[in-house]
């Protein structure tokens, strides 16, 4: 890991249970492990207190408005705390807070980055210009190839300015060999599920939100009961492990759909997890069947770093993360029977053959994907910026 003895500000909306949140964490701890002071500006979170554990500082502001004389104000004090505490440079992790951080970082004169955590729709010219204030950075940072290629074809002029550097897991967190069987069970009970040796496990981890794919899912799980002898349920369990968000209208149209599909006893809604290590070893193989294209898609790393292999969605970062007939699988977005056909492969694979797929995706994990690996590049990219040099653009 590089030496950094500099101060950076990350601000991000919130420090709840997202990819830009964790990212957030990771890149504190580095921060203070290279020497150097790692503060975070934002509206809160449950990961505030796992940033100051970190040796991390959070503070407090409503960076998550959007509302544009917040936006203004959360611009000055950022200023105003960049001056009082020394900052040598800004992190924008989201489009509303980028623009609080340029003004800052404009008035103070120090550099500032971004990082494009999602794929963002670019309908219209006002929400373009919305878009644009993640792409106005010294350095912008996308968080996968598809991603960075997706910043070029919405007409980004500079790639020079454009750093791929793909988010990873902490490999000694994600850990197969460090997640022991009575942790799994508590888990489990926890949930309200009883393990069965007979039921294939199959772990969908992901907020409430329609286009994460939980109605999908539901329709696969319903397409495989169907194929069972009589109609009987097939031994397999389906566990969406996520929470609503507020979403509490999706959370119970979800219920009364695995009713009408009479899946109940199969697929489960168990809520948030503060246990995702755990989570992923309960299952025999992770799903992620977003409609949409995820940007990055954690899921897919993390589950691989546990050994386990992936059915995901063929498209956005997914097509980089899993290797289809390798460390997992890849169907057509929206396909439930697709979906419920690889989920039939894997039930009928052998222990062993499992085995192998999840050996290959945590190996592919370790090599291209981990949080050390993620955190050494984004500290290279703030001492190059901070020494005033600009490496050539690796995209």
């Amino acid at each position: 890991m590089p030496s950094l003895h500099h101060t950076v500000l990350q601000v991000v909306p919130r420090l709840d249970a997202g990819g830009a949140e964790r990212t957030t964490l990771e890149i504190a701890g580095a921060l203070v492990r290279a020497g150097g002071r790692a503060l975070v500006a934002s509206a809160g979170g449950r990961l505030a207190s796992d940033i100051e554990r970190a040796g991390g500082e959070v503070v407090d502001l409503p960076v998550a408005s959007k509302n544009p004389f917040v936006i203004w104000r959360n611009g000055l004090a950022l200023a105003a705390l960049i001056k009082e505490r020394g900052v040598d440079l800004i992190h924008a992790r989201s489009r509303a807070p980028a623009w609080s951080a340029l003004m800052a970082a404009r008035r103070t004169g120090i550099p500032f980055v971004t990082t494009y955590h999602g794929a963002y729709r670019a309908a219209g010219p006002l929400k373009r210009r919305y878009n644009s204030s993640i792409l106005r950075a010294d350095l912008v940072i996308a968080n996968s190839r598809f991603t960075a290629d997706r910043i070029i074809a919405d007409g980004f002029e500079d790639p020079q300015r454009l750093r791929v550097i793909p988010r990873g897991a902490d490999l000694r967190v994600f850990n197969p060999a460090r997640i022991s069987p009575a942790r799994v069970e508590a888990l489990v009970s926890k949930w309200g599920l009883k393990a069965s040796q007979d039921s294939f496990r199959i772990l969908l981890p992901a907020r409430l939100t329609p286009w994460k794919g939980h109605d999908i899912a539901i329709d696969a799980v319903a397409i495989v009961k169907s194929a069972a002898p009589s109609g009987k349920a097939s031994g397999l369990t389906l566990v969406f492990c996520g929470g609503a968000q507020g979403r509490e209208g999706y959370r119970k149209a979800l219920r009364a759909r695995i009713a009408a599909r009479g899946v109940r006893d199969m697929v489960h809604l168990v809520g948030e997890c503060a246990d995702m290590p755990a989570a992923y070893a309960w299952a025999d193989a992770v799903t992620s069947p977003s409609t949409r294209p995820e940007a990055f898609g954690r899921v897919a790393v993390e589950a691989g770093a546990m050994a386990r292999p992936v059915i995901a969605a063929n498209h956005g970062g997914a097509c980089e993360t899993v290797a289809d007939g390798m460390s997992g699988a890849l169907v057509a977005p929206g396909d439930a029977e697709a979906l419920a056909a690889s989920f039939l492969r894997f039930m009928a694979a052998s222990e062993r053959e499992r085995e192998l797929m999840g050996a290959r995706a945590r190996a592919r994990v370790e090599s291209l994907y981990s949080a050390d690996a993620m955190c050494d590049a984004t500290l290279q990219v703030y001492g190059e910026l901070l020494s005033g040099r600009r490496n050539e653009a690796v995209c």
